[in-house]
């Protein structure tokens, strides 16, 4: 049982704080760069696709190879490597907008390179954690992690929104490189910087058989397969709707951006209720009935979400949406906690990456299904598209062992696999 809160960890203390610097920042950028690019560059729904596919394709390009990469890295060192480039990435908007140069090119360019310095973060970040606390206090930490992040989406959507209609969305931009730059500052704090490498006696295999281990491990594996397709789909349904927000809002409703950032903070409100009775609800629950018994009651309700309108529907769709992402928060804590313990420290950013690969890549898939579906058949089509993705995400983990599992599986079974063997081949915990 965990024995200790892990804020009390120094070095937990000081990746918790930084991760709400570049939080924030990545918020402020979510509401402010499509409006960029609706507003100040007459984007159509298809080139607001296309910016929202550019911002997550690092993750289908990078993603897997960079999970192997990880593994062999010293994880402070990526995270703020990939800040600084976050920050000089963003700066160069506001820059180019002051000299009446800001052009769409220059936006793909920024949001692909910029998605490709997220990668190496979360995926460092993910693995980095598990060092930093010990396994016991997983949970305990991926629910501060997670309350914070749900708090960043409230606090930085909604500045971001208020920002862009104050100082327009340019120069809102510019608020997203300091956070960045603040984040990087604040991570040089960190004491405990250990650095992968291979168990004794294990060579390090070449990069191509090191990212073949890590997707046997997830896809081999019937609980966290069940895991990475429950989050691709709910990943593929969020962006579907998200993606045309900013389209539906100021064009077709003549809503402000404020309101905007306030509708996208609900969904901030929701994760963070949903983190907060994560661990209540797996106590009383057990973790695998809390993961699929909670999306099967309450996903369904993403399908009022395409019911968007002005004046109470507008209320409902909210509602609706909160409720949606109320399911995510609880799966990002137990689904994150439950994936970490099931894999070894030597495979973390294997696990990590493919994971990466594929959740962030449903989301590069959903922008690009919701620029096509937005141009040929309608903004509302490509909603209701999103809403029944989300209503139906948890059935891989209702079908799976995961609905069965009382308890997270014990320590004692997390080594590194044979080479040539499979997670399954390996002690299983008993369930």
């Amino acid at each position: 049982m965990p024995t200790e809160n892990p804020l009390r960890i120094p070095d937990f203390r000081t990746l918790f704080t930084a991760t709400a610097l570049s939080q924030l920042g990545t918020n402020i950028g979510y509401v402010a760069v499509p409006l960029i690019a609706v507003s100040s560059l007459d984007a159509s729904p298809g080139q607001v696709g296309l910016l929202a596919t550019l911002s997550t394709a690092a993750f289908l390009l990078i993603g897997l190879p960079v999970g192997a990469w990880v593994d062999r890295m010293r994880h402070r060192r990526i995270l703020i490597a990939a800040d600084l480039a976050r920050a000089g990435l963003f700066v160069s908007l506001p820059v180019a907008w002051s000299l009446d140069a800001l052009t769409l090119g220059q936006l793909y360019t920024v949001v692909l390179l910029n998605s490709c310095a997220t990668v190496f973060f979360d995926v460092s970040s993910q693995s980095f954690l598990p060092q930093l606390v010990g396994r016991e206090e997983l949970v305990q930490a991926n629910s501060a992690v997670v309350t914070l992040q749900a708090a960043s989406n409230v606090a930085g959507r909604g500045a971001g929104g208020g920002l862009v209609q104050l100082l327009t969305a340019p120069v809102a931009v510019m608020g997203v490189a300091v956070f960045y730059l603040a984040s990087a500052l604040r991570l040089i704090g960190i004491r405990r910087a250990p650095a992968s490498s291979p168990a004794p006696g294990r060579q390090p295999a070449r990069l191509g058989a090191q990212i073949v281990e890590g997707l046997r491990h997830v896809l081999r594996n019937r609980e966290l397969r069940a895991l990475a397709l429950t989050a691709s789909l709910t990943n593929l349904g969020a962006q579907t709707i998200n993606t045309l927000l900013p389209i539906l809002f100021t064009r077709e409703l003549g809503l402000s951006a404020g309101v905007l950032g306030l509708y996208l903070g609900m969904g901030g409100v929701g994760i963070f209720l949903g983190a907060r009775c994560a661990r209540p609800l797996a106590r009383r629950l057990g973790y695998g009935r809390a993961l699929g018994l909670a999306g099967l009651w309450v996903a369904p309700t993403a399908l009022v979400i395409p019911l968007i309108d002005r004046g109470p529907w507008l209320w409902l769709a909210g509602t609706g949406w909160l409720l949606a992402t109320f399911t995510m928060g609880i799966n990002n804590v137990l689904g994150v906690s439950l994936r970490q313990r099931l894999t070894p420290d030597l495979l973390l950013g294997r696990m990590n990456g493919t994971f990466r690969f594929m959740l962030t890549g449903a989301i590069a898939i959903g922008s690009g299904l919701a620029g096509l579906i937005g141009e040929f058949a309608g903004v509302h089509t490509a909603l209701w598209v999103g809403g029944c993705c989300l209503a139906l995400a948890n059935l891989p983990v209702v079908l799976s062992p995961v609905r069965n599992r009382r308890e997270l599986p014990q320590q004692t079974a997390l080594r590194a696999p044979d080479r040539g063997s499979t997670p399954e081949d390996q002690p299983r915990p008993v369930q």
